[in-house]
């Protein structure tokens, strides 16, 4: 918590405080809309699906885990857990960096690469229907630069790679 220099603490304003309530209410229903969507369409948390796109738009359909973590907001102990997973369904496969074996990758095997494909359109239509339709094209501009003012404070170092 920041305080000022006086130490008193700085209150929300009632403006900021109906603010902070959306936002926080927009945190904690959008994640479970889009995994309630996918666990119906398509068997997958959004978190599961995230990784398998991740990798689908990749050259060669292979990933470094580090990257991947990065990308998806995740610690290595989670997407590890997760790609564990997605292994015992024939998703995805893992394996050591030729040459540096503290590297591993991620590689997106056809059948998971199958599920992406099934399950990216009536993903992409909910996204759009629980964001996107209700914005204007300001609107979305504006929250482009919303996120990445909050990213900015809350994760300093935070720079999706270019490359996996």
């Amino acid at each position: 918590m920041s305080s000022s220099t006086e130490g008193a603490t700085r209150w929300l304003s009632a403006t900021e405080q109906l603010a902070w309530r959306r936002l926080a209410a927009v945190l904690l229903t959008l994640p479970a809309s889009m995994d309630a969507q996918l666990q119906r369409d398509a068997g997958l948390t959004l978190f599961d699906y995230l990784v398998l796109s991740t990798l689908s738009e990749e050259p060669g359909r292979v990933c470094r885990m580090g990257v991947i973590a990065t990308r998806t907001s995740s610690s290595l102990s989670r997407l590890s857990h997760v790609v564990s997973k997605l292994e015992a369904k024939d998703w995805v496969t893992r394996q050591p960096l030729a040459g540096n074996r503290r590297v591993t990758m991620v590689t997106l095997t056809d059948s998971g690469m199958r599920k992406v494909v099934d399950s990216a359109p009536a993903h992409a239509e909910h996204v759009r229907e629980a964001v996107f339709d209700v914005l204007s094209t300001e609107q979305v501009d504006q929250i482009s630069a919303i996120g990445a003012a909050l990213l900015t404070r809350l994760d300093p170092g935070h720079q999706i790679p270019q490359t996996c």
